[in-house]
């Protein structure tokens, strides 16, 4: 298994995210860095909006559990958030 990096994390995420959308052009992961952290924003179309989001939050918190375990295993602190 290969190492652990920001840029597979970002590839993680616009991979999960183009699975479940419609317009898969519209996925856009935009990555900023804090203080002792990165943000990693989630953009997509508004109509895809909710599949991203899930049932009562449910997707967007299983992605975040992705995002927090890889995170983890590439000793990283990495925010998900999910642009509206």
């Amino acid at each position: 298994m290969g190492e652990v990096t920001k840029a597979t994390i970002r590839a993680l995420i616009e991979y999960i995210a183009t699975s479940l959308v419609e317009d898969p052009k519209n996925v856009k992961v935009r990555e900023s860095q804090k203080d002792n952290y990165s943000v990693m924003e989630l953009s997509v179309g508004s109509e895809d909006l909710g599949k991203v989001i899930g049932k009562n939050g449910q997707t967007a918190r299983a992605i975040r559990t992705l995002v927090n375990a890889a995170a983890s295993k590439a000793g990283e602190k990495i925010i998900f958030e999910i642009k509206e």
